[in-house]
């Protein structure tokens, strides 16, 4: 025998079915007869009360009467089809009106079905049968459909994040952690692709390679931290000098730094490097371990070539490293192009040397 908490738990597994009609025993029969069913089952005598019943608890199929005292069948079953949170129940009409015009308006305003009076109890049953197995159905595939939709969506915002985490790690890849700028593996690639690019274009190419001079014995004397602030300094001044978007500005190694100049020839490339050596010094950062001046200096080495094909961009690198390593065997704190020319500064600041 079963208990009724088994039973209770049958009735809602076969679905909800209100029931509207004025008429008490066509109300009582049908009742009955669901329930044998395994249906839980409500009856009400008015529109008023079925609309009171269905918004505190919306059933899964109705079957309506149509000559009901106020607000008859066809008005109820318009009002639930026009509210979006009941117009998907099913509605089968059961009314004693058996005119096609009847039948044709039941349809019209929503009606999935239409069993006319006298019924017939094995009809009844069969039809409520073919619209609840439909209502579930309907009720999975919209079900399937939300997940879908959840799924689509939490796809995307991952793709989204993911694709947002490989920028920012691709991103992060190519900076300096100190400095903020980039660093030797950016360099490497910008520099080869600017050449590339130059190389078809036969235009200009500029590379400034910069050393702080003396920068071990800055360490030295005020430390590592000190150290480290005085190298975002410096990176802040080279890359307010880079005035391009195209203009790059790495950090190359240690104390030293790299501009990659494209589409500019000699001339703007030391422009640029002596911008960056007054503004520099116009800081007035204290050095007294510099053997050249009592403020931080840099030494920069110059080098520009119109890129070709039969070189690759190493050459430029290794004409602008001579070019620093010349500036800095000169006694440092100034500026040397490729071509060993010796740079002459025509601005200093007072009180310091010009070379």
């Amino acid at each position: 025998m079963s208990t009724s908490s088994e039973h209770s738990q049958k009735i809602a597994s076969q679905g909800k079915i209100l029931i509207v009609d004025d008429t008490p025993d066509n109300l009582h029969l049908l009742t009955r007869m669901l329930t044998r069913r395994g249906y839980e089952v409500r009856a009400e005598t008015t529109g008023e009360m079925a609309l009171a019943a269905i918004k505190q608890d919306p059933p899964d199929l109705i079957l309506l009467d149509i000559c009901m005292p106020q607000m008859d069948g066809y008005e109820l079953c318009q009002v639930l089809k026009e509210n979006t949170e009941t117009r998907d129940i099913p509605v089968i009409f059961i009314s004693a009106l058996d005119e096609v015009l009847d039948k044709l308006r039941a349809f019209d305003v929503g009606g999935v079905d239409y069993i006319t009076k006298p019924f017939r109890i094995p009809e009844v049953m069969a039809r409520v049968t073919i619209h609840m197995t439909l209502r579930r159905l309907q009720q999975q595939l919209h079900e399937q459909n939300e997940l879908l939709k959840q799924q689509v969506s939490e796809r995307r915002m991952a793709e989204k994040a993911l694709q947002a985490a490989n920028q920012e790690l691709q991103r992060l890849a190519n900076l300096d952690g100190l400095t903020q700028l980039a660093n030797r593996r950016r360099f490497d690639e910008y520099l080869e692709q600017e050449w590339r690019r130059l190389a078809r274009e036969q235009l200009p190419l500029s590379l400034i390679l910069c050393d702080v001079d003396y920068f071990k014995n800055y360490n030295d004397t005020y430390g590592h931290q000190a150290g480290d602030d005085c190298l975002r300094t410096i990176a802040m001044v080279l890359q307010a000098s880079a005035k391009r978007p195209a203009d790059v500005v790495a950090r190359y190694g240690g104390e030293e730094f790299a501009l990659v100049l494209p589409n500019t020839p000699l001339e703007g490339a030391l422009q640029v490097a002596e911008d960056i050596r007054i503004a520099l010094k116009r800081l007035k950062l204290e050095h007294q371990g510099s053997q050249v001046a009592t403020v931080v200096t840099l030494s920069l080495g110059v080098a520009t070539v119109v890129p070709s094909s039969n070189q690759d961009s190493s050459s430029l690198v290794a004409e602008a490293d001579r070019a620093l390593y010349q500036a800095k065997s000169e006694g440092r704190d100034r500026i040397i192009a490729g071509d060993w020319k010796r740079i002459e500064s025509e601005e200093d600041l007072p009180g310091t040397a010009v070379f």
